[in-house]
């Protein structure tokens, strides 16, 4: 295969950026569905937590979209593309399921996805300029914090919400695989401060796009 330009590579970036942010996206898996239907509608209240955890999920693969474009844009390494790439694909499907599913609810993506994206970004492009060993511990520790918040939004979501709660059990089961494969991989412990840190811009992020 031909290996891209700069310019190819940038206009490439832009594309994608471009479609992540403001595309519609169609899934390579069938969106997950509960075991058995209940029948139970939501409440008006239940609803709106739904949108809102859901919109915060969206943002979470805006973001992962970025991270994993980024990172594979910065490492020279194939096998390490490839991963990225493939991981990508999947996140790819997470991010088709959460879109549909505010749909279904009546809600609305983040009016703040490009900011979300751009930020993104720039974080993967710092952590593959160190190394690869750094870029594969910051995506360890960012799929382990997407983990633990995938979580709590399953403790949260209304019990009657049984289509909320089939997509976000098996986006937590991807993230959690993801994040196994970056430390078999090589990815190295990031630095405590660097933990905080991305934890503190992770709780910005949340309670920012719970609402916008």
């Amino acid at each position: 295969m031909p290996t891209l330009s700069r310019t190819d590579q940038v206009i490439s970036l832009l594309d994608k950026a471009l479609s992540t942010v403001f595309g519609t996206h169609s899934a390579s898996r069938p969106t997950p569905r509960p075991a058995s239907d209940s029948g139970a509608s939501l409440s008006p209240q239940e609803r709106a937590l739904s949108v809102s955890l859901m919109r915060v999920n969206h943002v979470g693969e805006v973001c992962a979209q970025a991270l994993y474009d980024s990172q594979a844009l910065s490492t020279s390494n194939p096998a390490l593309k490839a991963q990225f790439a493939a991981a990508a694909r999947e996140e790819t499907d997470h991010l088709a399921w959460t879109e549909a599913r505010l749909t279904e609810l009546g809600g609305r993506t983040s009016w703040l996805n490009p900011l979300w994206y751009a930020g993104a970004f720039g974080l993967g492009v710092i952590a593959g300029r160190i190394g690869d060993a750094a870029s594969l511990g910051f995506v360890v520790e960012t799929e382990r914090q997407v983990e633990q918040h995938l979580m709590l939004h399953l403790d949260r979501l209304p019990a009657t919400d049984a289509e909320s709660r089939a997509i976000v059990a098996q986006m937590r089961e991807d993230e959690a695989r993801h994040a196994n494969a970056a430390e078999r991989a090589g990815g190295a412990p990031l630095p405590l401060p660097v933990r905080w840190a991305m934890r503190g811009m992770a709780k910005l992020m949340t309670a920012t796009a719970h609402h916008i």
